[in-house]
């Protein structure tokens, strides 16, 4: 046991000697010098001699000697001078807090669209395909009677013809100023007498010919010397044309076992002198493209998609019969001789004229 504490006391002391003779390192510092330093000579100075003894011998034995580390210079790094006496000064505006506290943020618009209308918009019908005709072969055709009538749009059913936002006067003379629809004269002049009525589609007429009629003339003013000038043009009112003339041919269709109508003309008519008169035809067939692209108002229902063309095709309007195939060619009115306009005769042999052929339809079905 005491061997064992002996080496320990050995093994301590030996670690003492040896930290003591250990040379230390002097520290350098890492930080580069910016500017270099030029060393001044100093004079050395004198030394004292001391003399020697065994207690100085020791201790520099013991202290190791100084490392003298040489000091690091950087070279100076010559930049070349920058000439700001030529170029211009700009002033560069000082941004502060309370400058960007004041200036008011730039937002961007937005675009507004309008807001819907109703709970929906319903767009004109545009996209509606016309439904044509059912072809019919001459020799199919057991019964025909040519039937002409005439459409007050002063009646109740049929002044939707003549609302603010629709009128079929309005369409139709917008397309013929715009040459969609070809017109014909209600006057024969090919056989060297004029007709005040013709509707057998034999003259075409310009759209300004035709404009020229719906507008009508009047009596041109006297001058100073009496002399009567030239008809001027009357200005175009829609409001005057009240009637409309269709000319229409119902047949009866063996084949298919149907009585049906088919309108062939239809004529805007205007009051002259007293007298109701066409003011110019159209071909029913070529206009039903564009009628077909209308919208019809319907006081009944908002929703509805009905057009012009259904409005006739479907007989949702109310009539009086004017005329019918006879071998004088002759009106109802000029067959009873009247003369007096509010004469009700004319409207017994209109619905004489109606119920005869119902009569007709009826006899030819056995139940």
């Amino acid at each position: 046991m005491k061997q064992f504490q002996f080496l320990i006391i050995l093994l301590f002391l030996g670690a003492a000697s040896f930290a003591q003779n250990k040379p230390v390192k002097p520290i350098v510092s890492q930080r580069p010098k910016v500017k270099p330093v030029k060393a001044t000579a100093t004079p050395p100075a004198e030394t004292i001699a001391a003399p020697v003894t065994e207690t100085s011998k020791s201790a520099t034995e013991a202290v190791p000697p100084v490392i003298n580390t040489p000091v690091v210079s950087t070279p100076a790094i010559n930049t070349p001078a920058v000439n700001t006496v030529n170029k211009p000064v700009v002033n560069t505006p000082v941004v502060t807090a309370a400058a960007v506290a004041t200036t008011p943020l730039l937002k961007k618009s937005k675009i507004k669209t309008p807001p819907k209308d109703g709970f929906f918009a319903r767009k004109d019908v545009d996209s509606s395909v016309m439904v044509p005709y059912a072809d019919v072969r001459e020799e199919d055709v057991f019964y025909s009677k040519r039937i002409w009538r005439e459409i007050d749009l002063r009646d109740t059913i049929n002044s939707v013809l003549n609302t603010e936002n629709s009128k079929l006067i309005e369409i139709i003379l917008e397309a013929v100023g715009n040459e969609e629809l070809t017109v014909y004269s209600p006057k024969d002049t090919t056989s060297g007498k004029l007709l005040e009525d013709n509707d057998s589609f034999k003259i075409a007429l310009t759209s300004a010919e035709a404009l020229r009629n719906a507008r009508g003339t009047s009596e041109g003013e006297a001058d100073a010397k009496g002399k009567i000038g030239d008809p001027t043009l009357k200005r175009l009112r829609p409001d005057e044309f009240l009637k409309f003339r269709i000319k229409e041919d119902w047949i009866l269709d063996v084949k298919r076992s149907v009585f049906e109508p088919r309108i062939v003309g239809l004529a805007p008519m205007k009051l002259v002198e007293g007298n109701w008169q066409p003011v110019f035809w159209i071909y029913y067939d070529e206009a039903r493209t564009l009628l077909s692209k209308k919208k019809l108002v319907d006081p009944a229902n908002d929703a509805s998609v009905l057009t012009f063309d259904d409005f006739f095709v479907r007989r949702l309007f109310s009539s009086n019969i004017v005329k019918e195939t006879n071998p004088a060619n002759k009106t109802i009115v000029e067959i009873l001789n009247q003369t007096d306009p509010k004469d009700p005769r004319k409207l017994y042999e209109s619905e004489r004229i109606k119920k005869g052929m119902a009569d007709y339809e009826q006899s030819l079905w056995e139940y």
